[in-house]
């Protein structure tokens, strides 16, 4: 890929670099995003998501509010596998953190019409750690339309320069937490195929699904190479995207995966 490829317009990065989060339209089209639902739907099948909501105490997993999680999924699917070596992913986080940068984490969390839970406000870098949150970014990428009314993606923004303190959210049975005032939320609202980016620094969470329709929300995230913590089982399990070190996914999964995007698309629909 041509290294000056621009796909956020220059207004979006410089959001990105002062508030800490900015967002594109239709990252992905309706064939993608068709995909994206097919190999949802087979997690929930095969048993390979499951609810992480709890009755408020960190253990009992609730039988009427529900916040599916599958986190991580490329050990379980080739499709997924793929899509961080998107050429237009790799544009748009090039363009917001710089080379050369890793894959570092990816997960779902779907939230059914009428008792989708949301989840609590925290920092990525309560959980990831590294020196500076801002040279990392999340990728959140709505697969269905994602509004205030079902609970969408709220951002604190400018939350980067501090630190929070966290404990653990007992409404969920592994998540932490941190307290952030209402009046700093700003929510963003994002068509199926959007996508939102904000540093491992921004406080985020979303809200409560209580309308008619599923609501579903992919995030990947991506780190500067060169940040990644040397000291973490993670520094082993990062696929390096772009780089000297990169070889198209050969050595973190034993075959090449850059470049079979559509390919993988195109299998996922065949099999809807």
């Amino acid at each position: 890929m041509n290294n000056e490829t621009q796909i956020l317009p220059e207004n979006r990065v410089q959001q990105f670099r002062e508030q800490g989060f900015t967002f594109i339209e239709t990252l992905f089209d309706e064939r993608e995003l068709n995909a994206m639902r097919v190999e949802l739907q087979r997690f929930f099948k095969e048993g390979l998501i499951r609810n992480v909501v709890t009755d408020d105490d960190g253990k009992t997993h609730s039988e009427s509010k529900f916040n599916w999680q599958i986190c991580p999924i490329t050990p379980h699917s080739d499709f997924y596998r793929s899509l961080p070596f998107h050429p237009k992913v790799v544009a748009v986080i090039r363009q917001l953190i710089g080379d050369p940068f890793v894959f570092y984490l990816d997960q779902i969390f779907f939230k059914p019409a009428r008792s989708g839970r949301g989840t609590g406000w925290h920092q990525d870098n309560a959980y990831f750690k590294v020196s500076d949150p801002t040279k990392g970014t999340a990728m959140w990428v709505a697969l269905h339309d994602a509004t205030v009314a079902n609970g969408t993606l709220h951002v604190a923004p400018g939350s980067h320069f501090e630190t929070f303190a966290h404990d653990r959210d007992l409404s969920s049975d592994h998540h932490i937490t941190c307290q952030v005032p209402d009046e700093r939320a700003v929510p963003i609202e994002l068509k199926a195929g959007d996508a939102a980016f904000f540093n491992f620094g921004i406080a985020h969470c979303t809200k409560a699904n209580n309308t008619d329709g599923d609501r579903a929300g992919l995030a990947l995230h991506f780190l500067r190479a060169d940040y990644v913590p040397p000291n973490t089982d993670r520094k082993n399990k990062s696929a390096h995207i772009t780089g000297t070190e990169t070889t198209g996914g050969e050595r973190e999964y034993g075959e090449h995966v850059e470049g079979t995007w559509e390919s993988q698309v195109d299998r996922m629909l065949s099999t809807a």
